[in-house]
């Protein structure tokens, strides 16, 4: 899913703000919730909205999770699907497997 005009401009107007270690929390957030609303794309068989001969399934809203790592927190919004369920890399560990072993990620809740 790729950033709109306003949400980039938002975004790099966040980062002009920001000290170091917020800007990188926020890239970061930013960066893989992106990535996991990618992931659910591909398992889904289409993007929100997309009508498709592909979809397995349909989305049906958001769960919140808090990914803490040494930046900060994260807050991320793992999507929801209406029939069978949608695992994450990272809700599996796969994802933070090279941040965990060099301590970048402590927990993800």
């Amino acid at each position: 899913m790729a950033l709109s005009q306003s949400e980039l401009m938002r975004l790099l107007e966040s980062l002009r703000r920001a000290d170091g270690v917020e800007a990188i929390r926020v890239v970061c957030e930013r960066i893989l919730q992106e990535l996991i609303e990618a992931e659910a794309t591909e398992m889904i068989g289409a993007a929100p909205r997309e009508h498709s001969e592909t979809r397995t399934t349909w989305r049906n809203g958001h769960r919140e999770r808090l990914l803490t790592t040494q930046a900060g927190d994260l807050d991320l919004k793992i999507p929801k699907v209406r029939s069978g369920s949608f695992l994450n890399r990272f809700q599996c560990g796969q994802g933070t497997g090279a941040l965990a072993a060099s301590g970048q990620v402590s927990r993800l809740g």
